[in-house]
Formats: C-alpha cells, sequence, structure tokens
C-alpha cells in the first residue's frame, strides 16, 4: 500500500502512520531500529530496495530524506509504503526543498521509533564528519559507502581524520569474505611471518584500499596495492612466506582459487557482494567496530595512497 501526502507535516505523516496502523492491525510494531537513509538529491529507490531486503532481517521503520531539486520554497512531500511495498518494513519517503532542507534533524525526530537505535545511511554522498552532521549526531551507527564517491581512496583518509566510534563504511563490508578467508589460512600450519603481501584490484574501489589497510596493520608488514582500471573489484591477494606464496585468486568477480604450498588448490564462491547483503551485516550490530576504526586510523597510514 503506498500512500501520498503532498504538502504535509510531520504530525500529519504520524496520524496517517497511526492510522494506518489501527486500519491494518500491528503493521508498526516489532521494530527493532530506525534506519534513516540521507539520499540528499540522488534517486533513492536502490537504496530503498536494499533497506527493504534487510528490513526482512532486521524490521525497522525507514525514513528516507531526498532532495526536490530545483525548487527555492520550502516544501514537504511525504509518501507512506507499507505492506508488500515496504518489505518487513515501514517506508516514510521525505521529499524536502529549500529551507527544510537545513532542519532535517528536528523533520525526522518525531517519525522516529519511541525507545528503538537509529542508524543512518548515506547512500551516495559521503558527508565530510558523519559523527557531526545532523542525523549522525542522533544515531548509534552511521553508515557510509565510498565506492559511489568520485575520489575513494581521499574520502577513506578524509574519514580516517574524522572517526568516531559507530562508524562504518559498506567498502569495508565488501571485504569481510575476503579477510575471513585470508584469516582461516593463516590459522592453519605453518605458522610463519608473512614478508610482503600484494592486494590486486580495481583502480579505484575502497575495499582494495581498505583490504590492503588491514593486512597492514594485522600483520605488520609491507603492503603493495597493483591497481587495475575495470578489475572486478578485489581479484587477487598473495602472502609471501618462506615455504610458499598463499594465493587467494578471483580474477572473474564470481569463484576464487586458494593455492597454497604442499596443498590441492581449492576452489571457493566468492562473488561480488551485493548492497543489500553488506546493509544486512551491518544492521547485525550497533556497537562500534574497533577493528574498522584501527584499519582506518591506523592501517592506512601504513600503505601509499
Amino acid at each position: 500500500m503506498i500512500i501520498d501526502l503532498p504538502d504535509t507535516t510531520t504530525r500529519d505523516i504520524n496520524k496517517r502512520l497511526i492510522k494506518a496502523r489501527d486500519e491494518g492491525g500491528a503493521i508498526a510494531l516489532g521494530r527493532v531500529l530506525t534506519l534513516i537513509i540521507d539520499a540528499d538529491a540522488h534517486d533513492p529507490e536502490e537504496a530503498i530496495e536494499a533497506a527493504n531486503a534487510a528490513s526482512r532481517e532486521h524490521p525497522c521503520r525507514i525514513i528516507v530524506i531526498t532532495e526536490r531539486t530545483g525548487e527555492r520554497e520550502a516544501g514537504l512531500d511525504a509518501q507512506i509504503r507499507l505492506g508488500g511495498d515496504a518489505g518487513a518494513s515501514e517506508v516514510v519517503i521525505l521529499r524536502i526543498s529549500g529551507g527544510v532542507t537545513r532542519h532535517v534533524d528536528t523533520l525526522v525526530m518525531p517519525l522516529l521509533l519511541p525507545d528503538a537505535p537509529i542508524v543512518v545511511w548515506w547512500p551516495y554522498d559521503v558527508p565530510a564528519n558523519p559523527s557531526e552532521h545532523p542525523l549522525g549526531r542522533m544515531a548509534q551507527r552511521r553508515i557510509t559507502d565510498t565506492t559511489t564517491c568520485p575520489r575513494p581512496s581521499r574520502a577513506l583518509r578524509d574519514l580516517a581524520r574524522v572517526y568516531e566510534d559507530g562508524d562504518t563504511d559498506l567498502a569495508w563490508t565488501r571485504a569481510t569474505l575476503w579477510r575471513g578467508l585470508i584469516a582461516a589460512t593463516l590459522d592453519q600450519p605453518p605458522f610463519e611471518p608473512v614478508h610482503r603481501a600484494v592486494v590486486i584490484g580495481e583502480s579505484t574501489h575502497p575495499s582494495v584500499d581498505l583490504m590492503a589497510a588491514w593486512l597492514a596493520q594485522s600483520l605488520r608488514c609491507p603492503v603493495e596495492i597493483e591497481r587495475v582500471p575495470g578489475a572486478p573489484a578485489i581479484t587477487q591477494v598473495r602472502l609471501e612466506r618462506t615455504s610458499g606464496d598463499i594465493v587467494l585468486d578471483r580474477p572473474d568477480g564470481k569463484t576464487a582459487a586458494l593455492r597454497q604450498p604442499d596443498q590441492p588448490e581449492h576452489r571457493i564462491a566468492l562473488p561480488i557482494r551485493q548492497l543489500r547483503e553488506c546493509l544486512v551485516e551491518e544492521l547485525r550490530r550497533l556497537d562500534a567496530d574497533e577493528v574498522y576504526g584501527d584499519v582506518l586510523q591506523k592501517g592506512l597510514a601504513r600503505i601509499d595512497a
């Protein structure tokens, strides 16, 4: 069900949500958090689709803020999506213009679920300081996505300077499976130190930088990045040890080959992670990701930009 509310107020939106709950039963009960999506002037539909999919594991109220470009007069149009149009959640889309854009925090406050954690997600434009953003100040978790930035590596280093507990980035989440496989491999004998590591991947993909920074921070060894224009994200991680190299190779973005000395080659399904998978993972935890914080603040400094 889709309910359009042109030229409205947050008070009227709340009334309509309550009415929908009364008419449709416990539609707003059982929500575990409020997810705020700040889409700025971008089309929010891709982000909404990912949030709807994530809501099946994390039922929530989704509040989407998007700006109407080319309009100077202050205004607010809203749309409420319920039932099959909202996954396992309820979606409130706020289309704002004019002076309203300067007060997004007060705009969403009346729509927040009471006594529920707040997560803010910027799927397109990364704020200069997520924790000091009007929406970020009210949130327990703040999710950015540097893969959408024109200069991802620089964006990561900008985020490193302003990092606060609760910040995270989906470029970090996209590399979770790679980190897990590498860590599991190093937990097997022989337990030798890694003398050098090499990460190969797409020339501007921030997951490549974060993977290299994680290796540098964890292994305390030199890490080199080989950037390949047009490659499917991370394509290879190579760890050089005395007994021979450990190589995790995924040239096609789908299936990886794990090669180790004196062992047969292992084939592993390792497709590029979709946006909804990454969002689901980040919504599973509301505490600080200390490993990400260390990698962002210390690991990046150990590798060349």
